[in-house]
């Protein structure tokens, strides 16, 4: 890009700022794999918006959650920050979980609310519940709410399949829970949830919720945490049946079809213009349910190992007007969004450790990434072991692998639950640039580049780690069956009484 053109878009910038703060809108799958988009190269994916977003927007490479599973990395993508400050670790949180993501950090909403930005989240919340609702959405800067508060498949089966061919249920499918909720703000509107209405419910929270903003001029930030496209897939009649990929295929292009109304809508009301769409997926796919489970692409494993296929996601930002179309081979990562946000409102950023940093020159000049690493923990992290891994630039260090239940099926013996925690000293160094599906460890051995690189990422990761304040573990407080929601508080016998 020429500076020219870099100029025009400055200015370009500053007066579509001076007219009004931007807009945000926050897409989020579950678990979908970096393979699983056409716009990354599936043959059988129908996302023609997603594909048309990518097509007009910017689409990284490099981009990268912070945990394999699901709990953790909500909370690094709102907050900016690792999970381990924040006590999101280990594993997931549940229907009765006592803790949650802690009142005291501070979420993207959290940061624009002083701005005056209208603020909601739709979907899946999965950052708990907790007594009396305190760790809900609204607690947390949201002033609006319509979801589901953990993983939809935390509940009895609803005759919903996991599994080929169509095995309704598998083990004991929850049967001593409760229903799974929606809920809207703070109040459960119906159990169990309605998931063959339920897409089309979020669609139309969300476009009612931009069109209500956009009327009154007031900026607003929507938080779209989709369900889709995690296990157990549904899709609604406008798209059951529709794709040749099966359920799973059905289930992506339902999410597909939100997407491209939320863009309809924000061209409809006139703010498209302003508005930053950032779209991205929490983990990697869940190998472990062979056809209904997702594709890593060229990438090794999935779900729950922090192997590439479990971390590296699908990423795209639009702003028509502002972003240039492109491809991106630039590191970065969810923590970065809550720092570029809070950057383009002209919000000031939490007085706290960030682990995010500012994209915008990536966004707006295809220009250099200020992130030189990224840091790879497992999904049950340890001050003891530290880092499984480490990235620097275009090398990745394992010091620790181990494989995941969500990868078990794969060929790949690495990736299975039964491939136990390995130390690695010297670590495995992979080159991602030439060998992204980590096959071909480099040698080190009278290599002094190499030795050179491994002291550096040595030094990189002691650094790290020595900055590190593991928070309090929120998932090891444990659970309470009281604590799930229930739509008849006082009925009996629970759960299965928790039923309107």
């Amino acid at each position: 890009m020429d500076v020219a053109h870099i100029c025009f878009l400055c200015s370009l910038f500053v007066c579509n700022y001076a007219a009004s703060p931007p807009n945000f809108v926050l897409v989020f799958a579950d678990d979908l794999g970096f393979g699983d988009l056409g716009c990354y190269g599936h043959p059988s994916s129908l996302t023609p918006n997603l594909d048309r977003l990518a097509a007009r927007g910017l689409r990284f490479t490099n981009f990268y959650s912070t945990s394999p599973v699901c709990s953790p990395s909500r909370a690094s993508l709102l907050t900016g920050r690792y999970q381990t400050r924040s006590g999101i670790y280990p594993g997931v949180l549940y229907p009765g979980s006592i803790g949650g993501l802690p009142l005291n950090e501070t979420t993207i909403a959290e940061v624009l609310k002083p701005l005056g930005y209208a603020t909601a989240v739709v979907g899946k919340w999965h950052l708990g519940v907790g007594a009396n609702g305190r760790f809900l959405p609204t607690r947390q800067g949201f002033d609006e709410y319509l979801g589901i508060p953990y993983s939809h498949d935390m509940g009895p089966c609803h005759n919903l399949s996991c599994f080929p061919p169509d095995v309704k249920c598998f083990g004991l499918c929850d049967i001593d829970t409760v229903a799974v909720p929606l809920m809207h703000n703070e109040v459960i509107k119906q159990q169990p949830v309605n998931f063959l209405d339920l897409e089309r419910a979020y669609s139309d929270f969300s476009t009612a919720f931009i069109a209500a903003a956009a009327e009154k001029s007031q900026p607003f930030f929507l938080y779209y945490p989709s369900h889709h496209t995690h296990c157990p897939q549904y899709a609604g009649a406008g798209a059951a049946g529709k794709t040749s990929r099966g359920p799973f295929g059905d289930a992506l292009l339902e999410f597909d079809n939100t997407v491209g109304n939320l863009l309809a809508t924000l061209e409809k009301t006139g703010v498209i213009n302003n508005t930053l769409v950032f779209f991205t997926s929490d983990n990697g796919p869940s190998l472990f349910r062979m056809d209904r489970g997702g594709n890593a692409g060229t990438l090794r494993c999935g779900k729950g190992t922090t192997y590439e296929g479990g971390m590296r996601e699908p990423a795209i930002a639009y702003w028509p007007g502002m972003i240039t179309p492109g491809v991106t081979q630039e590191l970065a990562s969810t923590l970065d969004i809550l720092p570029t946000i809070a950057g383009l409102a002209g919000a000031r950023a939490p007085p706290v450790v960030l682990d995010g940093v500012d994209m915008a020159d990536i966004l707006f000049n295809h220009g250099k990434s200020k992130r030189e690493s990224m840091m790879f923990y497992p999904t049950d992290p340890s001050e003891d072991c530290g880092l499984f891994a480490l990235r620097l630039g275009k090398y990745k260090a394992h010091f620790y692998t181990q494989g995941s239940i969500h990868s078990t099926t794969t060929p790949d013996k690495e990736c299975s639950t039964f491939a136990l925690r390995k130390h690695h000293d010297p670590p495995l160094i992979f080159h991602l640039d030439a060998d992204p599906s980590e096959w071909y460890p480099l040698p080190l051995d009278g290599q002094p580049d190499m030795q050179e690189l491994l002291e550096r990422m040595k030094r990189v990761k002691e650094e790290f780690e020595g900055s590190m304040l593991f928070g309090e573990s929120q998932i090891s407080k444990g659970s309470d069956p009281q604590l799930e929601p229930c739509c008849n508080p006082q009925c009996s016998p629970k759960p299965g009484c928790c039923h309107c």
